[in-house]
């Protein structure tokens, strides 16, 4: 098992910045109904820059891995930067190639989190 793989398997048993922030800026519910993946994504941002980013729920090893490694990146980004970002560049963060078949696991936090910036903006 090469080091990107291995890095995958932590992040599903030890997901990082698990859990929910008691009074975020924005939150967004997300799910991939073709495989049961769900999860819900909390912000907190101060002074246009993500400060803390929480989830929670449940999904197969791609999309908590990913959610993990998503949350450990964004805190401290500044948010347009995260507008800008795109399914590519969050795929990259992974560090390893992602089946056609499973994207959509890959890109549910990212897809969340976007759409938290999105409710963030439109209060």
């Amino acid at each position: 098992m090469d080091i990107y793989s291995q890095n995958i398997l932590d992040h599903y048993k030890n997901p990082r910045n698990f859990g929910k922030i008691s009074k975020p800026s924005a939150s967004q519910y997300e799910a991939n109904l073709t495989c049961g993946d769900i999860f819900d994504i909390d912000l907190k941002i101060e002074k246009g820059k993500i400060i803390d980013m929480k989830f929670r729920g449940e999904g197969c090893a791609i999309s908590m891995a990913s959610a993990s490694i998503l949350s450990e990146y964004l805190i401290g980004k500044n948010i347009n930067n995260i507008q800008q970002m795109k399914d590519k560049d969050m795929l990259g963060l992974l560090g390893i190639a992602v089946s056609e078949r499973r994207k959509n696991c890959a890109l549910l936090g990212f897809s969340g989190a976007k759409k938290a910036l999105l409710n963030y903006f439109n209060k």
